[in-house]
Parts: C-alpha cells; sequence; structure tokens
C-alpha cells in the first residue's frame, strides 16, 4: 500500500477546514439520495447476514450488462484488491510505463517472478495522474509484445476517448480489463470494482480470491447502481478543458494535456507540497502532492476540476500565490 494519494484531509487534523478538494479524481457533488435511502431500507437484514463467499450474483448482473459470459467477470473489493490478485495470480515481471498509479509497482513487489523471461504489462486508461488516453494501435501492439496485458479502466466513464470493452477483453487470451464502480458511480467509500477477461486468466486470477471479501452493503449497493444507469457520474469534459486552459495562462507553471476531467501540472520554481500547504492554509483548497509517483518530481502536482465557481476560486489563489513568477 503506497500513503500519500489524494483526498487526504483526514491527515491534516480537525483545526483545518477545506471548502474545495481537487486532490480527489472522483466527480464531486454526485447525488447519492437514492442509493442511500435504498441501503437505509434494507440495513437491517444485510448486515445480520453473511454475504455470499463470492460476489457471483452480482458477477451474473455484470456479465449480462456487458454482454459477456459470467465465468469472465470476477466482483473485488474496489480495483485496487483487482491489481493485487492478478499481480499474486502471475507473478510475471512487470513492465509499467511511468508515471502511473503506483499500486501496480507496490503489488508486484509482493511477489516473485515465477519466470523473468516472461512480462506482464499494466497500463492505466485513463491515465493517473496524466490524464492521457492510449490509442487503439498502441493497445494492440502491447497485446502482442507481452505475456498477460492489464488494462486499468478505472476511470472509463471519464473520457470521450475511446475505451477498451469487455466484450473485446473477453475475446483474446492475455487481456485483463480492470473496473471501478467506486469512481463511475462516485461510490469510493463502498469499494467496489472488478474484472473482466477471457474465462481461462478468470480462473487462474479466481484462485486467489478471498472469501467474503466484498460486504453485503457494497454488494447490494452496486446491484442497485446497475439498475439506475441514470445514477452513474460523468465529468464535465468542457469545464475541464476551460480550467486547463485557464491553467496554461498562469506563469510559473506548465500544465499536461489531458482527455479527463483530471491534470497534470508542472511548478518552475516551487516544489508540490509548498504550493498544497499555502493552498490549505490561505484559501481552504486541497490539490494532490504527485511527488511520490514515479517518474516525477517534487514540482509535479495533480489537480480534478470541480464546479465553475469552485475552479473559478483555484485559479484566483494560484495566480495570487505564483504572480511572481519565478523567484
Amino acid at each position: 500500500m503506497v500513503k500519500g494519494h489524494g483526498d487526504d484531509s483526514y491527515s491534516l487534523g480537525g483545526d483545518v477546514r477545506i471548502c474545495s478538494d481537487f486532490s480527489s479524481n472522483i466527480c464531486a457533488h454526485g447525488d447519492h439520495h437514492q442509493l442511500v435511502q435504498h441501503l437505509s431500507e434494507h440495513a437491517s437484514q444485510l448486515i445480520a447476514h453473511y454475504p455470499e463467499p463470492e460476489a457471483w450474483t452480482l458477477e451474473r448482473l455484470l456479465a449480462e450488462h456487458h454482454a459477456i459470459n459470467p465465468e469472465c467477470v470476477i466482483v473485488t473489493s474496489g480495483a485496487t484488491e483487482a491489481i493485487y490478485l492478478v499481480a499474486q495470480a502471475f507473478r510475471l515481471k512487470p513492465v509499467i510505463p511511468f508515471p502511473t498509479f503506483s499500486e501496480y509497482a507496490d503489488a508486484c513487489r509482493h511477489f516473485r517472478y515465477k519466470d523473468g523471461n516472461h512480462t506482464i504489462c499494466w497500463v492505466c486508461n485513463p491515465n493517473n495522474p496524466t490524464g492521457r488516453v492510449y490509442g487503439q494501435h498502441e493497445i494492440e501492439m502491447l497485446s502482442v509484445r507481452h505475456d498477460v496485458l492489464v488494462i486499468d479502466q478505472s476511470y472509463e466513464d471519464y473520457t470521450d476517448a475511446f475505451i477498451w470493452t469487455s466484450s473485446w477483453a473477453a475475446r483474446l487470451p492475455n487481456v485483463i480489463l480492470l473496473h471501478s464502480m467506486t469512481k463511475s458511480y462516485a461510490v469510493p467509500g463502498l469499494r467496489v470494482g472488478y474484472i473482466t477477461c477471457a474465462a481461462p486468466l478468470a480462473k487462474v486470477i479466481r484462485r486467489y480470491l478471498r472469501p467474503w471479501s466484498v460486504n453485503a452493503l457494497a454488494l447490494e449497493a452496486a446491484r442497485f447502481l446497475l439498475e439506475h444507469d441514470e445514477l452513474k457520474v460523468r465529468p464535465d469534459l468542457a469545464e475541464a478543458q476551460r480550467l486547463h486552459r485557464n491553467l496554461k495562462t498562469i506563469g510559473g507553471l506548465r500544465m499536461m494535456a489531458t482527455r479527463t476531467n483530471f491534470m497534470l501540472g508542472c511548478l518552475n520554481s516551487h516544489t508540490a507540497s509548498w504550493l498544497k500547504q499555502q493552498l490549505i492554509q490561505q484559501y481552504g483548497i486541497l490539490i494532490r502532492d504527485a511527488s511520490n509517483f514515479r517518474g516525477l518530481t517534487e514540482q509535479y502536482f495533480r489537480i480534478a476540476a470541480q464546479t465553475p465557481k469552485e475552479n473559478d476560486a483555484l485559479l484566483q489563489a494560484l495566480q495570487q500565490l505564483l504572480s511572481g513568477g519565478e523567484s
């Protein structure tokens, strides 16, 4: 487990008041009223009984949703559990294009390679923290070059670019897709993710599943959300691009191109740690210090677009803090 992810206001102490949280990539301001009401009505029954040891019912529903065989679906406690399960199941030499989500490398470090001549490639698509989306040809080439290709599509609903489908992955012998209901429905506290891949790959991964890894409330929430696709969250990509364009006009920082709601920036003369502290103390704004992503320096930070009002407040704060330019 790598420490230092976003949404870390819990580490700041009770005296700090955060007005706007740009540190988490998950779409903010989702409406959870229907879900909360549904779980409240069923909570007594759910917590009084064990859930299914494996999430067979939800796997069948997800299989119907993706038009694939239920044997091609494995439900997990968030996409992060899926990462560790895949790393443990195959134990191949990892190939990881950095910078990207740090848990891929961390998961692979836990398990000794069975054979250093065979590789497992991990890509995040859209990629965290850069917001880059891999093209169709790039993905096809990676699937040819490596024995196993893992595509973490946790942010698949956060872009308008082409994203691979589960039905495509289920037909290929070496491609594994990771999905996150956590992000698709903005419910990070529930921890529900799943894997889709060809049945022989799923059979290998399923051997390492721990019983009852997904609790009854999370399973019921996932079932309910699948029946209410209107509750799926999608970012305002036009607003994200507006924020990105305006950030590029501020002296003292550089912004990388993005195809999603989050974006990576680099300061010219300050550290991301300094910027994070200044934004917290002076403006009640929280950003992600991205310096702990492998391949990035202490100048890198990540933000995810919020409402237009919050975005304008961030722009004004950055303009005031960085108006002196390079020192």
